[in-house]
């Protein structure tokens, strides 16, 4: 009865929260196809379009951990759909950017509207799930990312065409892009449970066969109080690897784009179908992988491995620049480990928290992995105008990833991780 609820939960909630973190992602990194043509219109150079794009995270950085905790005493429904009018609002805003200061000043907006979204989703999975299970459930819901690249790829480049009503195809995009968080959220009212003793859809049998699931397979050893969390060694350390990851994944998150258009050749709408395939190869991977962590329970190399392997992707296609098809199998892979690390790795710091802790923990761990995502594309930036070509900030991205995969293994075997 135990596996009937869980695969119940599955299927109510985490088809949906794909959908809303598709959504989420979608307007987090479309910057990236709007560049294709608005850096020309705005007068961006590279160093600003990745300093533009990597301020979003400072305003998510600074406000995750109270939105977290916000979320823990709101419920998580009421807050969800909160987050989503504000940043739907905020992305189709981005229309009206006028140059520098306006893009800066949009993003950070951005980031700080949606701060405590992907947290709290985490946070939202572990009241559902047991530890055993949650590598393939976040796996699975962690998919929409790159299939918001897989999707969002041919149809942000599809968008970029329009050219109607005096906007020109960027300005379309961020405003067509945006809406949809903006009506989801009400769909979020009328169809999330805050918890499971709240679901109407679960008998009180159901209830508490899933209460028992819960309590069976929780960690011997929980921090309860925020203070706990936020002063323990290992979510800090957690924060650290989490940096690394989220460096690679912005990085090429927001650059890939333009890194296909430096091959030369491609039409705007070829350029989304081609940025399309490494994130349809990750997706398949990182579903096979999150299982197969559950399978065996363990959670250090399941890491640990894909980051080595993403590091190698990345420098072989540094080191291969002159052969487009080459560099770009390489990316392929890169692009694969990237993703694949992410499952596994939330199973370790939900493990060590509970309540409160895990509101504030989770979110900590998230704040301080997402100044990553400022760095990312801002060095990819940089180091784009310094050295006229993407080779050196894609091997910056592989040393990221190999530092990634030496600190989860080294703090792992000092701090007795689970």
């Amino acid at each position: 009865m135990e596996r009937d609820v869980v695969t119940k939960v599955t299927w109510r909630l985490v088809p949906f929260m794909m959908l809303l973190y598709f959504v989420a992602y979608l307007d987090r990194v479309n910057i990236g196809f709007a560049a294709l043509t608005m850096n020309a219109d705005l007068g961006f150079s590279a160093t600003v379009f990745g300093t533009g794009a990597g301020i979003f995270f400072l305003g998510y950085v600074l406000f995750e951990v109270p939105s977290n905790i916000a979320l823990e005493k709101f419920g998580a429904r009421r807050w969800i759909a909160r987050i989503m009018i504000t940043w739907g609002l905020l992305s189709c805003a981005m229309a009206f950017i006028q140059g520098q200061t306006s893009f800066y000043i949009a993003r950070f907006l951005l980031g700080a509207a949606e701060a405590g979204f992907f947290p709290g989703m985490i946070l939202y999975l572990t009241y559902w799930f047991p530890p055993a299970q949650r590598a393939k459930i976040i796996a699975t819901f962690f998919v929409a990312v790159p299939l918001s690249n897989v999707i969002g790829a041919p149809l942000s480049t599809a968008l970029m065409g329009i050219d109607a009503f005096g906007f020109k195809g960027w300005q379309w995009l961020f405003l067509l892009e945006g809406a949809p968080a903006i009506l989801l959220a009400f769909v979020v009212l009328a169809y999330l449970s805050d918890r499971p003793e709240k679901a109407t859809w679960l008998t009180d049998a159901e209830k508490q066969t899933l209460a028992r699931a819960l309590a069976a397979d929780a960690p011997r050893e929980t921090r309860h109080s925020l203070k706990d969390a936020l002063s323990d060694p290992r979510i800090w350390t957690f924060g650290f690897v989490y940096f690394g990851i989220t460096v690679a994944i912005y990085g090429l998150g927001f650059w890939l784009p333009q890194i296909v258009q430096s091959f030369g050749g491609l039409s705007t709408m070829q350029i989304g179908l081609v940025t399309a395939i490494p994130y349809a190869f990750a997706s398949v991977v990182m579903l096979l992988w999150g299982r197969h962590s559950d399978k065996t329970g363990e959670r250090v190399w399941h890491v640990a491995i894909p980051a080595f392997a993403g590091a190698a992707g990345f420098l072989v296609s540094a080191a291969l620049a002159g052969s487009p098809l080459l560099a770009f199998i390489a990316l392929n892979i890169a692009a694969a480990g990237v993703f694949s690390t992410v499952p596994p790795f939330w199973t370790l710091p939900t493990a060590l928290l509970s309540g409160i802790a895990a509101a504030g923990g989770i979110a900590l761990v998230n704040s301080v992995g997402n100044v990553g995502g400022y760095l990312g594309p801002f060095i990819v930036g940089y180091l784009r105008d310094v050295f006229q070509s993407f080779a050196g900030g894609i091997s910056a991205l592989g040393g990221f990833m190999a530092l990634t995969g030496v600190l989860v293994l080294f703090a792992t075997r000092k701090s007795a991780a689970p």
